[in-house]
């Protein structure tokens, strides 16, 4: 199988530059970028806009909104929750996209919207990419669209400059791993293990090699690693492997879950953040 380069939305003159600069930054402190991940919407409108701004003031340099959705196959069980509750509560794509417009007009941290098709094909693909784009969006991560059927959302994401991020396995055959890496664009999203997303108490022991081979693949291309990520300790071990950027979620959330206010979040993203520095 053979992999060419789409055109990326870095390479449009005057868009989506955030992205690019968030991790050109971060090169230049000798830095992973740090990439946290909450359900829009919970633990209800007002108050996600406060632990988002949170992690903006904390020193997160990619923020993931998550668009709750009824059966999160690729999630574990505290992003599960959370986005029940978030549906439960009424919260659908439109209210996560003025969520976004919320964040964007208090802050220009990179913002990534990450779900599951079913919502973006009811609103229709070219609609709700023209949507996020004009909340201030600058990518978009679908857990559950295969390359193979993501072309057409791929090319409405060209047209928006907005960045289609892919992602790939630790199962993953190299040759594949590279194709797919061809047709991500802002970074490729390395899930470190096998199994759904959530807290662990240790990192995969392949986790080294995995990396190595992912780098290999995603050329010059940043390369973000998640699933599993909890601690500050997680975060220094991967920024030494040589990760460009280190994403976090249910770590975060499941304190919010226990009742943790924004300012505590504010500082154990600062503490998350201190262990992004190589040494």
């Amino acid at each position: 199988m053979t992999s060419k380069r789409c055109e990326r939305p870095d390479d449009r003159s005057g868009t989506a530059g955030r992205v690019e600069e968030a991790f050109r930054n971060c090169k230049e402190r000798d830095e992973s970028a740090l990439i946290v991940y909450l359900t829009g919407g919970y633990p209800s409108f007002e108050t996600s806009l406060s632990y988002l701004m949170a992690c903006s003031e904390g020193g997160a340099d990619i923020i993931e909104i998550g668009v709750p959705f009824s059966d999160p196959m690729a999630d574990g069980a505290v992003i599960q929750r959370t986005s029940d509750e978030a549906l439960r509560a009424g919260v659908t794509p439109k209210r996560v996209l003025e969520l976004t417009a919320r964040v964007r007009e208090k802050c220009d941290v990179p913002i990534i919207l990450m779900g599951y098709y079913n919502p973006i094909f009811r609103m229709g693909e070219e609609e709700f990419v023209k949507q996020a784009k004009k909340a201030g969006a600058d990518g978009l991560i679908v857990a559950d669209l295969p390359i193979e059927e993501s072309l057409t959302l791929e090319m409405f994401c060209g047209n928006e400059g907005i960045h289609l991020i892919q992602l790939i396995a630790p199962t993953t055959p190299e040759e594949r791993m590279m194709h797919i890496a061809g047709r991500s664009s802002g970074y490729l999203y390395l899930v470190s293990r096998l199994g759904t997303t959530g807290a662990r108490g240790n990192l995969s022991e392949g986790l080294p090699a995995l990396i190595t081979r992912a780098k290999e693949a995603a050329g010059d291309l940043p390369l973000a690693v998640g699933f599993g990520i909890s601690t500050k300790e997680h975060v220094e071990e991967i920024t030494s492997l040589g990760a460009d950027g280190i994403i976090v979620g249910s770590a975060i959330l499941s304190r919010i879950m226990d009742g943790v206010k924004p300012h505590e979040i504010r500082d154990f993203v600062k503490e998350l953040k201190s262990g992004c520095r190589k040494r």
